[in-house]
């Protein structure tokens, strides 16, 4: 399993979501619909604690831990910025 960010994406993060060089972004599975798809991606400001998958970005550090990678089996996940914001593109 892979993650990537893209230069955007970065820089959507430390423009616009006021992160700081230096932050930690963990990036993890959550439920968000009983539809077809009932998981998705958040992120959040914390320290890992078990990683499996780690990215750095533009100073920024970012993460998935252990218990939520199963979500990209050994896929790639690739953060972008698109026109409605922060993307998420498993393949």
């Amino acid at each position: 399993m892979e993650l990537r960010i893209s230069e955007a994406a970065a820089a959507c993060f430390l423009e616009e979501w006021a992160y700081s060089r230096g932050d930690k972004v963990r990036i993890y599975v959550r439920y968000i619909s009983g539809g077809s798809e009932p998981y998705g991606f958040g992120i959040m400001l914390d320290d890992p604690v078990d990683p499996a998958a780690e990215a750095d970005a533009d100073g920024l550090h970012f993460y998935m831990e252990s218990k939520d990678v199963w979500f990209i089996e050994q896929g790639t996940l690739t953060i972008d910025r698109d026109e409605d914001g922060i993307a998420f593109k498993v393949s």
